[in-house]
């Protein structure tokens, strides 16, 4: 039978000798990345965290107009049942009242001394600031760490009275967001002293509101 290949043709036969060749030099590769030096830094770089916003905004005063009250209702008449006369009576006293001599009353009371208070303004001539201006308030501002671990944030809108000596007093809270924001916007305001309000030359009470803005960074 005539043979269809030649010997040097036939690949089966060099087969075993290559893939023993390959897997050698396979295994001698790993090892010597494995062997090879890690060449790395000491120092490793840091981007630090960005800070919450915490923005004021600062709105403007509207004049608030007072309705008079509506007059009050007529009486009702009441009917008479009759019309019977009542005849006069005479009272014994046990005294007799002399109308032409002196009449010796005590004397009327002291007038009583009314204070007054002052009237709290809604608009003034010239409206009161924060000493330092609203970077002030801001400065005092702490966005509270459970807010800001719950996600809360949003505007609280404050109420309070600046007196005649520019003192915070009885701060509200007209609109809040919770998680001890509400809190953190009245301890900053209360720490912040304002220039009083004027009003034809004098220091006045002026109600003033101020919307405080707590806002996460992304």
């Amino acid at each position: 039978m005539k043979d269809r290949k030649k010997p040097e043709a036939d690949l089966r036969k060099s087969y075993n000798l290559y893939l023993q060749t390959g897997m050698i030099v396979t295994l001698l590769l790993g090892i010597g990345i494995f062997r090879a030096p890690m060449a790395g830094g000491d120092t490793a770089d840091f981007t630090p965290p960005e800070q919450d916003l915490v923005e004021i905004e600062e709105i403007i005063q509207t004049e608030q107009i007072e309705t008079p009250p509506p007059p009050p209702r007529p009486p009702v008449p009441v009917e008479v049942p009759n019309d019977e006369i009542i005849e006069d009576e005479i009272l014994d006293l046990g005294f007799e009242l002399d109308l032409d001599g002196p009449l010796d009353l005590p004397p009327p009371p002291p007038p009583a001394e009314e204070d007054e208070e002052p009237e709290i303004f809604v608009v003034v001539e010239r409206m009161p600031e924060p000493i330092g201006g609203m970077q002030a308030i801001y400065d005092r501002v702490k966005y509270p760490e459970i807010a800001r671990r719950a996600g809360i944030e949003g505007r609280v809108v404050l109420q309070f009275i600046v007196d005649e000596t520019g003192q915070v007093v009885n701060p509200t809270v007209i609109r809040g967001i919770g998680g001890g924001a509400d809190e953190a916007a009245i301890e900053a305001v209360q720490g912040v002293r304002f220039t009083p309000g004027m009003q034809r030359g004098q220091p006045v009470k002026v109600q003033f509101q101020l919307p405080i803005v707590f806002r996460l960074s992304n």
